[in-house]
């Protein structure tokens, strides 16, 4: 929000510098972002002064160059040469000193030096009104006003303007802050506190709202959308440039001056917090206007041009035959101010907030005046503004005011009242400021106090700060006008250290992301809103276990991410389109889900929302064949190795757990793993409608592992200590044909189950399909390793074991060796 200094003096007489302003409004709570300075010419034309021209002579190598000496107020002249048709001895000129910078009409800039012209020592130029930037005029020198007195700046001689503007981050609870009445109020507070000489002056409209005729009548059809709309008919203005201080004050804040009609509805928005909108009278069809909700489907041109479809949601408002505007919103390109307007309708109103921020969100219109309704203005100023702006145009655009008023206002704003306790106050302030401090600070805020006791005061909140409804609201205004650094720290301060968990859940995240980060994957952060579109036709993660924002910022970001894949694939995505085709990434974050019920009112239980933090892994590249496996198939194992690794690290073995599946309705092929039916693991091979929804053409391998399941295995886990074994292990390898629906995990669990003692593993490194074998069948080539600690294994005994294991595969999986 951008507020000028210059205008915040039209409110508050002070004596403060700009950045001392700063430091305030920043104290108060109006934190200021950015403080620039403006200026009428750029540079201000700082080393251009007034110059009394003593003598002028030609130069002797030149038939057009004069040699001149200037009196510029120093002890010395100066010599300057100049090539200007009309400089003459006596005049009195500006003169842009050594090191001077220009800024031209044209915006190119020219920085003097001291020269050599024709052999002639020249200390500066004597400028023209174009060299200047405050004029067109290149025939001559700018010749001054006999009674100009030499050294004086250009800028004190020509009275040139400048200003101080503050970029100030808003809150959204702060929209007083949105004008600059409310930053003067906050101002005032601080200053009148602590002392400082400031005098509160607000404008007093000397405009009489009543006049001769019939002014066009309202009619308000939706109460509950527009609780006080207020109508002005003002008839016979003229529409032309503002005058110069309006232009002035538009300018300092960024916003083009237009005409004066529309320019007045522009400064009472900045002055007031204010929205206004004018209406070209003889535009209103009927002679009425009428405020109410639109008809579905109704339609309506904007100002920008653009068509759009309105809903019964929407509030408008409209003549007799069609909406004029998108109330609180945006104009419509029919009923606005042209030049050819003498006749007016003003409408100031208060809109629910509610229903125009929902309108603003549905067609991505954000406008000045969407920006202070959504927020709350103050309804009790609604009428403040109207006269005053009504003051505005018929001063500045002729007219007279006719008729009375038309205000809708059925139920008058009743002010929130708010319980004070003194001590109550000290005790959350951390200091004793006195009670009469919090009185000052309450009556310069504009609080009413209704009552009051020795304990305390129940008082009256003013209606520009709808977010005050509770007494730590009312202290913390209190709060930021005393200044939070007048709070002095206690010197003994009490202090708890709760002892670190065990496991650590920070320490083993670190862990994690220190893993795959030396495995060269990338660390990624997607946003947890997603959008519900991508769980619609799921049965994994349904769309109607989203958990669903009521007001959404756009149908892309409406629920919250039920799991971390759709962000990986959204960022694969990305990616690809950016010409990155290689990718390894992982990303640490929290999903949700919400679990329907028919209890009632379960919609706001808190038991049926869950959040879990999810590790999900992502890689991908383009399709390539190898000499040995199919496309992509390297990867799933490379994927699968990680998670393997992953699990080791934390003293588990993948193998240990139940596989299953992976659901097909994500994955082409995958396996999901589980520990004592919780999930702990699924990751595949991405299937192609996945991959199309994300316009994602290349192989991409994901896996997602439940964090809530790791740490419960590793708080489980107790490490045990062993000697090295001092006998070495023996290898030995099976290839194994066997049906497809038979999988590694069963194989591993019975080759275990069948030699308890010395087998220690048995992994898988191949899995074939293809050439000689049988369809409905497929090749596995498993390694055992077997190890004896009492003992070296012979032969006899390793041969003994693998005849045992390979009877149990052909007894319990009709496998047969190849």
């Amino acid at each position: 929000m951008t507020i000028s200094y210059n205008w915040l003096k039209d409110y508050l007489k002070f004596d403060l510098t700009p950045a001392q302003v700063s430091q305030i409004l920043t104290s108060t709570g109006l934190e200021v972002e950015h403080e620039e300075t403006v200026e009428q010419i750029p540079g201000g034309l700082a080393g251009v002064v007034v110059a009394h021209v003593l003598e002028c002579v030609e130069h002797p190598d030149s038939d057009h160059l004069h040699i001149t000496k200037l009196d510029i107020g120093e002890a010395e002249p100066l010599q300057v040469v100049c090539g200007a048709p009309n400089v003459a001895a006596g005049q009195k000129v500006m003169l842009a000193t050594v090191g001077t910078t220009l800024v031209d009409i044209h915006g190119e800039e020219l920085k003097l030096k001291k020269s050599k012209i024709r052999g002639v020592e020249s200390f500066g130029m004597i400028c023209a009104q174009d060299e200047l930037g405050i004029g067109e005029d290149h025939a001559g020198i700018m010749v001054l006003d006999p009674a100009a007195v030499p050294g004086t700046p250009a800028k004190d001689y020509l009275q040139l303007k400048s200003d101080t503007v503050y970029e100030i981050g808003l809150t959204p609870n702060r929209v007083d802050g949105a004008s600059h009445i409310g930053v003067a109020r906050d101002l005032y507070a601080y200053c009148k506190l602590n002392g400082i000489a400031a005098e509160w002056t607000l404008p007093e409209p000397a405009v009489k709202l009543k006049g001769a005729g019939e002014a066009v009548p309202v009619e308000v059809q939706a109460p509950e959308l527009a609780p006080r709309y207020i109508g002005i008919t003002i008839k016979g203005v003229k529409v032309a440039p503002s005058p110069e201080w309006l232009r002035d004050r538009l300018n300092a804040v960024g916003q083009r001056p237009i005409n004066n009609i529309v320019d007045i509805t522009n400064f009472i928005l900045n002055e007031y917090c204010q929205p206004l909108h004018v209406f070209d009278l003889a535009k209103i069809d009927g002679g009425k206007v009428i405020v109410r909700t639109a008809k579905e489907g109704e339609k309506i041109v904007t100002l920008d041009g653009v068509e759009r479809t309105l809903t019964t949601a929407d509030l408008v408002i409209a003549n007799a035959n069609e909406p004029m505007c998108i109330a609180g919103v945006f104009g419509g390109d029919k009923s606005g101010v042209t030049e050819s307007t003498t006749d007016v309708f003003l409408e100031v109103a208060y809109f629910n907030p509610v229903s125009i921020r929902k309108t603003s969100k549905r067609f991505a219109l954000k406008t000045d005046a969407s920006f202070r309704y959504e927020r709350g203005i103050d309804p009790c100023n609604t009428m403040v503004a109207a006269r005053r702006a009504a003051d505005l145009i018929v001063s500045l655009a002729g007219g007279q005011i006719v008729g009375e008023p038309q205000e809708f206002y059925p139920v008058p704003f009743k002010k929130a009242e708010v319980d004070m306790e003194y001590g109550r106050i000290f005790s959350l302030i951390g200091k004793n400021i006195g009670v009469q401090t919090v009185k000052d600070i309450l009556k310069y805020l504009e609080f009413e106090i209704l009552s009051e006791n020795e304990a305390g005061c129940r008082v009256a909140v003013p209606a520009y700060r709808v977010d005050v409804t509770r007494e730590c609201d009312v202290i913390e205004e209190i709060l930021r006008i005393y200044g939070y650094n007048n709070i002095e720290l206690p010197v003994n301060m009490k202090m708890s250290v709760q002892p670190t968990p065990h496991p650590d859940p920070e320490a083993i995240r670190q862990d994690i992301s220190n893993f795959f980060t030396n495995k060269g994957f990338l660390e990624i952060m997607n946003n947890s809103l997603t959008k519900s579109a991508y769980y619609t036709k799921l049965q994994t993660w349904p769309e109607a276990n989203c958990v669903k924002l009521l007001n959404p910022l756009s149908a892309d970001l409406n629920c919250m991410r039920q799991t971390l894949i759709m962000g990986a694939l959204e960022t694969v995505s990305f990616n690809i389109k950016h010409q990155v085709n290689s990718v390894r990434m992982y990303e640490i974050g929290n999903v949700y889900s919400y679990t329907p019920s028919d209890e009632p009112q379960a919609g706001a239980n808190l038991k049926n929302y869950h959040e879990e933090l999810k590790i999900a892994l992502v890689i991908s590249s383009p399709a390539v064949k190898a000499w040995r496996n199919e496309i992509g198939e390297g990867a799933y194992f490379e994927l699968k190795g990680y998670v393997e690794l992953l699990t080791r690290r934390f003293g588990m073995n993948l193998y240990d757990m139940e596989a299953a599946p992976a659901p097909a309705d994500i994955f082409s092929e995958g396996l999901t793993y589980s520990l004592q039916g919780r999930p702990f693991a699924t990751f595949g091979v991405v299937n192609k409608a996945m991959m199309k929804a994300f316009d994602i053409k290349q192989p991409v391998f994901v896996a997602e592992i439940s964090w809530k399941t790791l740490m419960e295995v590793i708080r489980r886990n107790k490490v045990k200590y062993s000697e090295l074994p001092k006998y070495p292990e023996v290898k030995r390898d099976l290839a194994l044909l066997v049906d497809e629906n038979v999988s590694f995990a069963d194989l591993r669990k019975s080759a275990l189950q069948c030699e308890k003692g010395l087998l220690k593993s048995v992994s898988l490194f191949d899995v074939y399909r293809g050439d000689k074998i049988p369809e409905g069948k497929k090749q596995y080539a498993l390694n055992f390793v077997l190890q004896n600690p009492e003992q070296t294994l012979t032969d006899e005994a390793v041969e003994r074991i693998m005849n045992k294991l390979l009877s149990t595969f052909e007894h319990k999986f009709g496998a047969t060796l190849r």
